[in-house]
């Protein structure tokens, strides 16, 4: 029996792993079961992947995202519906009330549906803008499947996201092209630095109202790379919230479809790996970094001198205090020392442990090719900001390393690690320390200062020059004569 409770731990433990890093309860607010059938393929997906789905209407009245002021759900989806708005539930207010406490949020548009002005106002909060019009849809004549949108150029075909930076990492590469059929153009604002574009539209496609029957189009709604197909917005506590312009990207006729480009071979669109990828992202399943150890230490460089108060931090980890000029090792994971009792140089180890979440594991986080994690040594502004380089890896932790020396200047000093970037979560570490003077006992001696030997020179010089004068004005003290005087009476 005890190895049977060992085997359902373990069970259990293998069960764990394989949920999102931020919980597996999956709130999927659509209209009734006709709705949900067309997705049984990306549900079955996200259901094999542990999540527990929860289908509930819009004008769910028994609805709510919370209960006793914590989250009922961990992650929502959220369907087109075709009623102009939504619940009591489902208001601007409680849904960025749900991503302030760390809930994600996938949201799907589709051209065939209006979208609620619940929407419009959540994304408008979020500098996202949909086209004024609720009917509008992106259109390309030159990137669009000659199979099921031959008359209307509806149904674009994409090819597989690029990175957005050479410096961001590609959470969403796929093996082939993308199919969005009658997608919801999304144009996002330029005064939110948490806005990140997943998917731009080609320069050829435009967004227009399908119901103006006219052979031009003067003013559309955005055109070119101005068009955002899925866009996301990753917020400061890292929650995420991911717009989808076509739900029809989801459903199963287009999982097992196949496309054709003009000039190219009928192939079949990489749909579904894209919906793996997309809800994987929004639902924090990649992208996760986590800090494990955070310390900092002194440790040996040469050997020569005596120890003092600094050699005595030698064997303590994380002191409050430093002494100015100590040269200083900087790390990211931990990696333990050898204490000596004699050292003129001290290095200072700053270990942290970086990991990232992977689908079901911890793995080895790698910055993207062209990026680096970077250390401040920070008062007010940063006195040193340097590139930290890897040194070693473990199973699931990368250990960066990086030596300088502190600046000549006392004070209260931080060494932070603020590492931001698109499609990851936020990282900001700082620990506080205070860098001290030299003390009177660990200054060098005058004799061991070359400039000083002059002084030291002219000290001595004079103080044998004294004792030369003394000695000579006591030797060459004159002589005096007795006086012969005749005794009177």
């Amino acid at each position: 029996m005890h190895w049977l409770s060992h085997l359902l731990f373990l069970a259990l433990l293998c069960l764990a792993r394989a949920l999102s890093s931020s919980g597996n309860r999956l709130l999927v607010v659509s209209e009734p079961t006709a709705e949900k059938e067309k997705y049984s393929k990306f549900w079955g997906d996200l259901e094999s992947r542990g999540y527990k789905l929860s289908f509930r209407s819009p004008k769910d009245d028994k609805l709510s995202l919370f209960q006793h002021g914590e989250r009922a759900f961990d992650h929502i989806i959220l369907l087109p519906t075709n009623s102009k708005g939504l619940g009591p539930s489902l208001t601007p207010k409680l849904l960025l009330q749900f991503i302030n406490t760390n809930g994600n949020i996938l949201l799907t548009l589709s051209a065939e549906s209006p979208v609620p002005s619940a929407i419009s106002s959540l994304l408008l909060e979020l500098d996202i803008h949909l086209p004024p019009d609720r009917t509008s849809l992106v259109t390309d004549h030159f990137n669009y499947d000659t199979v099921s949108a031959s008359e209307k150029h509806d149904v674009l075909v994409i090819p597989q996201p690029s990175p957005l930076r050479k410096d961001v990492k590609n959470f969403f590469d796929v093996n082939g092209d993308i199919a969005f059929p009658r997608v919801v153009a999304q144009e996002l604002g330029a005064s939110s630095p948490l806005l990140i574009p997943i998917i731009r539209a080609p320069d050829t496609a435009y967004s227009f109202n399908p119901k103006e029957e006219t052979e031009t189009i003067e003013n559309p709604f955005a055109v070119g790379s101005q068009v955002t197909l899925v866009s996301a917005m990753q917020a400061r506590n890292s929650a995420r919230f991911t717009v989808l312009g076509s739900a029809e990207a989801l459903e199963n006729s287009w999982f097992d479809a196949n496309v054709k480009v003009q000039g190219a071979k009928e192939l079949k669109p990489s749909n579904r790996e894209f919906a793996k990828c997309l809800s994987a992202w929004t639902f924090m399943e990649t992208g996760v970094l986590k800090v494990g150890r955070v310390e900092h230490h002194l440790s040996s460089i040469s050997e020569s001198r005596s120890s003092n108060d600094s050699a005595a931090q030698l064997d303590l980890l994380n002191p409050k205090i430093y002494r100015i000029k100590n040269d200083v090792v900087s790390g990211l994971a931990y990696r333990p020392i050898c204490s000596t009792s004699k050292l003129t140089r001290f290095a200072q180890t700053f270990n942290i442990e970086l990991s990232e979440y992977l689908f079901d594991h911890d793995a080895p986080f790698a910055p993207a090719h062209e990026d680096t994690v970077q250390l401040e040594f920070t008062m007010l502004s940063p006195f040193h900001r340097l590139n930290l380089q890897p040194v070693s890896k473990t199973m699931n932790s990368t250990i960066f390393s990086k030596t300088f020396r502190l600046p000549d200047q006392h004070g209260i000093f931080a060494f932070r690690v603020n590492y931001k970037r698109p499609f990851l979560t936020n990282i900001d570490v700082k620990r506080e320390v205070t860098v001290r003077h030299f003390a009177h006992d660990e200054w060098p001696r005058s004799w061991m200062i070359s400039a000083g030997w002059v002084w030291i020179a002219g000290i001595w010089i004079t103080v044998a020059g004294w004792v030369a004068f003394v000695a000579l004005w006591l030797w060459s003290e004159p002589a005096y004569e007795q006086s012969r005087g005749k005794k009177t009476r």
